[in-house]
């Protein structure tokens, strides 16, 4: 549920209200264009590279350290400063911009675009273009940055929210004592008392889908009115002590229909569709005033340099690659490495490409000589880590743990270098006390990442503490954003609860041991099963094969080690997975009364059993793919 954090603002009619939630937004996609010379100015928060001039640069840097002040201000119990990196690349025309925008927004018909934010899974980006036409010269810069800040509840913020409260903040006046909040787009009320409104409930459903968000004319006016709805429903909650948006994103959180939370928040909405009419015809919008006089902002602190074209390109082509314009990106980083071999940025970047194709070991080659190249740069240390670990790479590599502690020092709020390096002693079944707290600094630092708290769990796992990691995921399981996101949960808790239930339907009980050995104690004798898989873990690559039988002899281990015999006509068939999770389960002529589990189901099924050759000689592969029949 949001959080509300109220504040005082000084209303320009001398009134006071508080400024509700922290909320919101997240847009997608970017763009961008070529140079004749690029200049960077940076400062603690913010770096910004554009081909205009650095006077312009570091004009659009003070604006965005003074909308983040503001944000403070108004926000107090935010973290206003990402863990990732902004990158904003500041275009001086509408040529250079289109050379980075979103395919989607080139075509004739679509939506001008003068900004975008994108959000990938360790940068942000705002693009910006210089030369757009506006009533207000920095409503682009405020626009992104405030789905920026919005950007932890885009995946369920719905989108006319997401982006009213972008417009609401995007005519914001920042002056030397003081700025003004809400100021009314005199574009938005003009267009909307020129043309007809959209029906509320269709305003409320708009996705990232709709014609609404994409085409030129449908998209005018869905800005348009989402503006207006958002300055109305703020200033209707501060007169009338009400506190509808907070409601209705409450219930939107919950995962309520939008149009049913909207209903239920804001009451029948074709009484609500009336209402912003008259409000749009009366043109009498209230500003909200914030004393900015104590604003500490140290101009003389902002950095600058000149960049090569071979570096401005190298960070173009990284954007490129995040928003898909995939051959762009590729033609644009064969140029920079031609002109600069050891650009570090096109290394990191030509990894990124190798790992979206599925060609990790490549990747990791880049990486690694990205690493080479700059040992400060914590992506590349921690991306040569991962790729590491996922190739089928021995986990015991100093490198990889050495990786992971650099990105993780080089970038003390990088979330994802203590997730991993949790990961690592998990499955190394070592340093389990320090991969615990690891596991939950991560998910301190993003209590919202469900597959933080999932690793968690594993991590408990492996110190034996099942009913604890059991407690963790169903947790976890409030967070999930969608029903595949509820499915990889409960598959996960069922693993845990039919690990301890076997133990008590042989009539066991299952002790936790410091040292991650689970203890099964009966009358008669105590029988210690060891977690380790006994068999390697190995890309399936070699030759498939499939065996056609009866499964027997079925035998699990911590976490999801599967072990059994496919005894055919002729022979019998030994094989393994230390995942079962990930083997390729499907039926054929009957339906299973509810989800399978491969410990206390497969025992006596007829099945087609698909495994390939691995170097374990003692078996005679390792399972992918189970059919099984009536």
């Amino acid at each position: 549920m949001p959080e509300e954090f109220p504040v005082r603002l000084a209303c320009i009619m001398a009134r006071r209200f508080a400024v509700l939630s922290i909320l919101a937004a997240t847009l997608c996609s970017q763009a961008f264009a070529a140079p004749e010379q690029w200049v960077e100015v940076s400062s603690q928060h913010f770096t910004v590279i554009t081909d205009s001039n650095d006077k312009q640069g570091r004009h659009v840097l003070d604006q965005l350290e003074r909308m983040r002040w503001m944000f403070h201000a108004l926000f107090p119990k935010a973290n206003v400063d990402p863990a990732l990196p902004i990158m904003v690349i500041a275009t001086k025309n509408e040529k250079g911009f289109q050379s980075l925008e979103p395919t989607a927004y080139l075509a004739k018909g679509q939506l001008h675009l003068a900004g975008y934010f994108l959000r990938t899974p360790d940068k942000n980006y705002i693009l910006l273009r210089l030369d757009a036409q506006d009533q207000h010269p920095f409503s682009t810069i405020y626009h992104e940055y405030t789905h920026l800040q919005f950007s932890d509840a885009g995946e369920w913020l719905p989108l006319w929210l997401n982006e009213g409260f972008a417009e609401f903040f995007q005519s914001t006046e920042i002056r030397n004592k003081d700025a003004l909040v809400g100021v009314p787009s005199f574009d938005d009320i003009q267009y909307l008392q020129l043309h007809r409104l959209m029906p509320i409930d269709t305003l409320l459903k708009v996705d990232n889908n709709s014609p609404y968000y994409h085409e030129e004319e449908k998209g005018s006016v869905f800005y348009a009115e989402s503006w207006a709805l958002t300055h109305y429903l703020e200033v209707t909650d501060h007169e009338k002590q009400l506190h509808q948006i907070n409601v209705y994103l409450s219930l939107v959180h919950q995962h309520e229909d939008p149009v049913a939370a909207g209903e239920k928040a804001f009451g029948d909405l074709k009484k609500l569709q009336s209402s912003l009419q008259r409000y749009i015809q009366a043109s009498s919008y209230k500003q909200f005033m914030l004393s900015s006089a104590a604003a500490p902002l140290d101009e003389a602190s902002y950095k600058s340099k000149p960049l090569t074209q071979a570096q401005a390109d190298a960070i173009r082509a990284d954007c490129l690659v995040y928003i898909k314009r995939t051959e762009d990106a590729r033609s644009l980083l064969s140029a920079v490495l031609k002109a600069d071999p050891n650009n570090v940025q096109a290394h990191e970047t030509m990894g990124y490409l190798a790992f979206q194709e599925g060609d990790r070991e490549t990747a990791r080659k880049w990486f690694g000589e990205a690493v080479k190249l700059d040992s400060q740069s914590y992506l590349a240390n921690y991306y040569f880590a991962v790729m590491s670990m996922s190739n089928g790479g021995s986990l015991h590599d100093p490198q990889i743990e050495a990786s992971l502690r650099a990105a993780a020092r080089l970038n003390p709020k990088f979330a994802q270098a203590y997730d991993q390096l949790a990961a690592l002693f998990s499955m190394r079944r070592e340093n389990l006390d320090e991969a615990h707290l690891l596991s939950l600094h991560a998910v301190q630092l993003d209590p919202g990442n469900l597959g933080y708290r999932i690793n968690t769990s594993n991590v408990l796992m492996a110190m034996g503490r099942y009913n604890d990691a059991a407690d963790v995921l169903r947790n976890a399981a409030k967070l999930a954003k969608n029903p595949d996101e509820v499915d990889m949960v409960q598959s996960r808790l069922n693993q845990i609860e039919s690990f301890l239930a076997l133990g008590a339907k042989s009539g066991l009980v299952v002790n936790m041991q410091p040292q991650g050995v689970v203890t099964m104690e009966t009358a008669e004798k105590v029988v210690a099963v060891d977690p380790t898989p006994k068999h390697p873990t190995e890309p399936a690559k070699g030759p498939k094969h499939v065996a056609v039988g009866i499964i027997r002899g079925v035998k699990c281990g911590y976490p999801a080690v599967i072990e059994f015999q496919v005894v055919t006509a002729k022979k019998q068939i030994s094989v393994y997975s230390n995942d079962f999770t990930k083997i390729d389960l499907s039926v054929f002529g009957f339906t299973p009364k509810g989800d399978v589990n491969p410990c206390a189901d497969f025992e006596g099924m007829k099945a087609e059993v698909e495994y390939v050759a691995t170097s374990d000689k003692t078996v005679d592969g390792q399972a992918i793919a189970i059919l099984l029949r009536k």
